[in-house]
């Protein structure tokens, strides 16, 4: 398990001297003697990690300042290549000189001068603007012989700033009679509507919370200073009445990804008030938590299941271990279907309880045990580096050539499945001749590996069996961004709301679909998302925009707007 790094205290000279004089004085206040708590806890942690027999320099400057790239040529230094695999030798295994000979590190920036082209901007106003005095088919002004046709356009493309969220006021004129006293009010301008928040709205406050990670107080201030207020209070208040309108395609995603052939999961920590401390011993336990009550620990789980080159992200916030939320989406599988493919690191929390899967655990967390030991066991490190270096190669080789599953796993069992059995029996090697000590830092690496061949093997089996579990890492990294920018949820309800808008967000990255579109249409459609969630994923949603009535979309989304809040006002984070 890798040890926390020890809180740093920053004390200035002239402090830490204000503190000696006191302290040789005797008149130590309380924020003194706290301060020499931390400087003493800090001191003493510090050292008990120095002189564990793992750390070393480079691990304790990637403990206290964070971890570095970890590509091969970083860590070995070099960049040699690897055994060339043409696509073709999938069958025969015959490795050919290709196009593929380049490796991971070595590819080349794609061309292009770095820009945007006009095209790269269909979120934009689009506006043609039509030539003033000429058209096609007229005379040439200038030689008066010719004929004008239409070339391709001019195009200027001009950026303007202004608030995320953007209001107009509308001042209708009133008129009153002053005989009879009747009153004349200019009538709205059509289009505007009655409601004061838009449901684009709420589209973009969730893209912007749950999306990009900013806290609704920063946002506030945010528009404060555009002059164009919107409480943090009251953008919670928009965003949760919306979540009614697209908890039905968030159920959907949870049914559909139980249907996965390859699911990922993992978890990182997060932070809900109402679930931590004095308030969760005072708040009696929700009557769906089966959870043993000793357990105090906060966790967002990440799952990421693959289904018919669909890829569904789903988060889950609360007291469960990823294992545990797995299982609960794993209820929803259907009966005839065989065992799904799970791809998580080695923690037992990972794994579901009582549903079967077939395991494959993470060839990335393996590889980071020797990438941390390379510069004190640098032939050792480099040997296994190398193979997996090899593996990795051939699955690019794979999904460059955009194989089949079972195409692709003939390859592996060509191509890699040599080096990972040399690698197998030189792991063995090092422990049954003592080469290496079986409780040294080299030692628990390789028995991490040996311990879980089979699940690290599995691609070289199962067709469609990933590597890693960096697909699912890469999700959290959505969960691990709001809590470092908004640090906590403040109840149950406000961390299920956060889990449900981050999910569809990340469905629609992960499906190169328009999330604010996205979630627009899931409000202007709600009786149809209500009716019909399978329809409205965000990989299908735009085929059925057009069938669903305007009328009865625009009727349904302002019913469900006005719908009462779920739990207190301003209960939000």
């Amino acid at each position: 398990m890798t040890r926390k790094a020890p809180d740093i205290i920053e004390v200035t000279e002239q402090r830490f001297e204000e503190l000696l004089q006191r302290a040789a004085s005797n008149t130590l206040c309380d924020d003194d003697m706290e301060l020499m708590r931390n400087i003493f806890a800090s001191y003493r942690g510090f050292f008990e990690i120095v002189g564990n027999k793992n750390t070393t320099i480079a691990r304790l400057r990637k403990m206290m300042f964070g971890a570095t790239s970890e590509k091969s040529t970083n860590v070995l230094g070099d960049a040699e290549e690897v055994p060339s695999v043409s696509a073709g030798d999938a069958a025969d295994g015959a490795a050919t000189d290709s196009q593929s000979n380049q490796n991971d590190d070595s590819s080349e920036p794609p061309p292009g001068h770095g820009r945007y082209s006009a095209d790269d901007y269909p979120g934009a106003d689009q506006i043609d603007v039509r030539h003033p005095e000429h058209s096609a088919g007229n005379a040439c002004p200038d030689c008066g012989q010719g004929t004008l046709y239409e070339k391709p356009p001019g195009v200027l493309v001009r950026f303007v700033g202004r608030a995320p969220l953007h209001a107009t006021v509308y001042r209708m004129q009133k008129l009153r009679c002053h005989l009879c006293g009747k009153l004349f009010t200019a009538p709205v301008p059509d289009g505007v509507g009655d409601d004061k928040y838009d449901h684009t709205v709420a589209s973009m406050i969730g893209l912007l919370k749950y999306g990009s990670g900013l806290p609704f107080n920063r946002l506030q201030g945010l528009q404060w200073s555009c002059e164009v207020p919107l409480a943090a209070s009251t953008q919670w208040d928009i965003i949760h009445a919306a979540a009614s309108l697209i908890a039905p395609t968030y159920n959907e995603l949870i049914r559909q990804a139980a249907q996965g052939e390859v699911l990922y999961n993992d978890d990182t920590t997060v932070r809900i008030l109402e679930m931590m401390g004095q308030r969760a011993r005072k708040a009696p336990p929700p009557v769906d938590d089966d959870r043993n009550p000793s357990r105090t620990g906060l966790f967002t789980s990440g799952v990421v299941a693959t289904l018919a080159g669909v890829r569904i992200a789903l988060f889950f916030s609360g007291h469960r271990h990823a294992g545990e939320n797995l299982s609960n989406v794993l209820q929803h599988r259907a009966a005839q279907l065989e065992a799904p493919v799970q791809m998580c690191d080695g923690l037992a929390r990972n794994l579901p309880k009582e549903l079967d899967t077939i395991l494959a655990n993470c060839l990335a967390h393996g590889r980071r045990n020797f990438v941390d030991l390379h510069d004190r066991f640098p032939e050792e490190c480099r040997h296994v580096i190398e193979a997996f270096k090899v593996i990795y190669h051939n699955d690019k080789v794979a999904r460059d050539a955009k194989m089949s599953a079972e195409a692709r796993l003939a390859l592996h069992q060509s191509q890699s499945k040599p080096t990972m059995d040399d690698l197998h029996a030189w792991l063995q090697r090092q422990l049954d001749d003592k080469l290496v000590e079986a409780n040294s830092a080299l030692g628990e690496a390789i028995n991490y590996l040996l311990k879980r061949w089979q699940p690290l093997t599995l691609f070289l089996r199962k067709a469609g069996a990933p590597l890693d579990n960096n697909l699912c890492e890469r999700a959290l990294k959505k969960a691990i961004l709001h809590r470092k920018n908004s640090m906590f949820y403040k109840t149950r309800n406000g961390a299920r709301v956060g889990d449900m808008y981050m999910s569809l967000i990340y469905t629609c990255e992960l499906s190169g679909a328009n999330a604010f579109d996205y979630l627009n249409q899931l409000q202007i459609n709600a009786a149809d998302v209500t009716r019909s969630p399978d329809r409205w994923m965000p990989w299908n949603y735009l085929d059925n925009v057009e069938s669903v009535s305007d009328a009865e979309s625009h009727t349904a989304s302002k019913s469900a707007c006005h719908r009462p809040l779920i739990g207190s006002k301003g209960a939000f984070r």
